[in-house]
């Protein structure tokens, strides 16, 4: 497995090694989207499209890759996005996840319906930037009881998402037969036979639940209760006020494509808006979010915190993300083709790739850190 991860070069080669290495039906669940899958598509295109601008005759010898964000040095402009039902992928799931973001200095965000409890990302991470994304429920109780099991363990900032009301379709999924957990049937049974390393895992370590619901919604909640639970159709500006007076850390609002949303988030107390679209796995048609970042960016104005998510695999959409007014950028699917591939090593060269890419693009654009990138290093056609 080290040489194979070795060999790998590119996200794209993680991914390669991630398609032979895991049952169709859950590669497809990281690798799809919503619906046609439209959204998907963009955002790829968008970085595609970007063209990068250099300024030789500036030699760069070791660029400083550290940022700030939300008051705290950051190894580079890179965080862990929230991923659901980690622990599918491979059985070290978010902690050896979080583990991996501590050691490079990067923030990690654990998911309301991660395979983990927030108590055992604290534990696996004890003194990493941790953070928690929340779907605020349709329960109060378990709501006031997620924020305070994050305020216990340390989370420094909260991350609303906004753009579940309800769940969206994934048709491969549905083809697949998939079920979260993964159920036995005919056809996941031959899945697992074709690959018996995922299998012996998922058999001799503990079941997969939604570990942070268990204690308040009972340990066999399956995803239709989850959805029904955590997606909530009547979410609005007043649930947002709801929880700044309820979380007096740093907060995020997660899913935002729209400027005018985005303004509205900072108004209601958020200190910064992620912009978003779930990875092309909700709205299909959404527009890419690297188009309309800039527009997001001058509706929050330049002290709100911006976050670039969707679409990331290289490094170089690092540099673009933040000339067009990001602060940092996240990665989902990037991570998780390296966890699928090798579980916690195959995170660590993730990482790896993606640092020498962004540091390689900055030598060659002549920039000596990240905070020298600015507007007039990148074009779009």
């Amino acid at each position: 497995m080290a040489r194979r991860l070795t060999n790998a070069l590119s996200i794209g080669d993680l991914r390669a090694i991630a398609a032979r290495t895991t049952p169709r039906a859950v590669f497809d669940y990281v690798d799809g989207g919503a619906d046609a899958e439209v959204t998907v598509r963009r955002n790829r295109s968008a970085f595609d499209a970007v063209e990068l601008l250099p300024q030789y005759l500036s030699p760069v010898a070791d660029p400083v890759l550290t940022t700030t964000l939300l008051g705290r040095e950051i190894g580079m402009p890179l965080v862990f996005a929230p991923t659901g039902y980690t622990r599918m992928m491979h059985h070290h799931g978010e902690a050896g996840v979080a583990r991996v973001a501590a050691d490079n200095r990067l923030p990690y965000t654990l998911s309301t319906v991660g395979t983990s409890t927030i108590e055992d990302v604290a534990a696996a991470a004890p003194g990493g930037n941790n953070w928690f994304q929340l779907y605020l429920t349709k329960d109060e109780r378990i709501n006031t009881d997620l924020l305070d099991r994050a305020r216990a363990a340390g989370c420094s900032t909260v991350m609303l998402t906004v753009d579940t009301p309800v769940a969206a379709r994934h048709l491969k999924d549905i083809r697949n037969g998939l079920t979260i957990p993964p159920s036995l049937t005919p056809r996941t049974l031959a899945g697992m036979a074709r690959h018996p390393a995922w299998a012996l895992n998922k058999l001799t370590t503990p079941p997969i639940t939604f570990a942070s619901l268990t204690a308040m919604a009972g340990p066999s909640i399956d995803a239709v209760q989850v959805a029904d639970v955590a997606f909530e159709p009547t979410l609005s500006y007043r649930h947002l006020d709801w929880l700044r007076k309820h979380w007096d850390g740093d907060l995020l609002v997660k899913g935002i494509v729209s400027p005018e949303n985005a303004r509205r988030a900072v108004d209601h107390g958020a200190d910064g808006v992620v912009v978003s679209n779930h990875g092309g796995r909700q709205l299909d048609r959404a527009p890419a979010t690297l188009h309309v970042l800039p527009q997001v960016r001058e509706a929050v104005g330049p002290d709100a915190t911006v976050v670039l998510d969707s679409g990331v695999r290289h490094g170089a959409d690092i540099i673009a993300a933040r000339a067009l007014g990001a602060d940092a950028v996240m990665i989902g699917r990037a991570y998780l083709y390296g966890l699928m591939a090798g579980g916690e090593r195959g995170v660590a060269r993730a990482i790896d790739i993606l640092r020498e890419e962004y540091s390689r693009s900055l030598q060659l654009l002549g920039l000596n850190s990240s905070g020298a990138i600015s507007r007039g290093h990148v074009r779009i056609p």
